[in-house]
């Protein structure tokens, strides 16, 4: 019986795969499976694995031992947890990470969120509650989506981590940050970020999951991190799509961010 049943769900699937063929999440070539990639595209993508920093997220090139920190987590502590990024950002993730962002390409983002999932497993596991990193109203208006909170929203119909896409709000119109040197990305997000007080409740003594599509340097994670701990969350975890590692961070970089 059961075999008849998956046969049956097979075949009731045939008219859309035929009007629908599943394309690839990168370059949109046809594949077998919907939100896989093509073998071209797959070879353009750097998974994020352990070892890595127990704080950033950032990989070791060898095992390092169990609390061993990298150097920007020891330099510069960031106001967060843990941070976590399931790609490193190039090649087939920014492919994927301009369409979500800048061409309308929402169908990525469950695709994109599996990832995420496999990445930030631990932090989903002690996350009460998921907050995407918002627009400012105005960008909102013309973009008429926000990135980050589609993969928040799809983050937690995955992990079943209640979503919380009003806990913050983005308070100050900034500057595109690609251009920016670190300090300048800092001040350009510095109190840009609140949680309103009808929301207080969203976060208060909670762990807060927090989503984004790309980690750069980190100024705005850690802005909004500490307008969430202002708040009165209790905690706070970063978990973003794709990571700018250290040494691949450009000040000059052409392609928005």
């Amino acid at each position: 019986m059961a075999e008849i049943k998956s046969f049956a769900h097979t075949v009731l699937k045939w008219p859309v795969r035929i009007l629908f063929p599943p394309i690839c999440a990168g370059c949109r070539r046809h594949v077998l499976e919907p939100g896989v990639l093509c073998g071209a595209c797959w070879s353009r993508l750097k998974l994020l694995e352990r070892p890595w920093c127990p704080v950033m997220g950032t990989p070791f090139v060898h095992e390092m031992g169990d609390g061993f920190l990298s150097a920007e987590a020891i330099a510069d502590p960031p106001p967060f947890e843990r941070a976590r990024a399931a790609v490193a950002y190039g090649g087939v993730a920014r492919d994927m990470v301009q369409g979500l962002k800048y061409h309308d390409r929402t169908d990525l983002a469950p695709w994109m969120a599996r990832w995420m999932v496999r990445a930030g497993s631990e932090l989903i596991a002690d996350a009460d509650v998921i907050v995407p990193v918002p627009l400012h109203w105005r960008r909102f208006f013309r973009r008429t989506f926000n990135q980050s909170a589609e993969l928040g929203r799809a983050i937690s119909r995955q992990s079943s981590v209640p979503l919380a896409p009003s806990a913050l709000k983005r308070v100050k119109l900034t500057r595109q940050q690609v251009g920016l040197q670190r300090k300048e990305r800092e001040d350009n997000v510095h109190r840009a970020f609140r949680v309103p007080p009808e929301a207080e409740i969203a976060v208060a003594g909670r762990r807060v999951l927090l989503i984004d599509d790309v980690y750069t340097t980190g100024a705005t994670v850690a802005a909004a991190t500490r307008a969430l701990r202002k708040g009165g969350a209790a905690a706070v975890d970063v978990l973003t799509f794709a990571r700018v590692l250290p040494e691949d961070f450009r000040a000059d970089e052409t392609t928005p961010i």
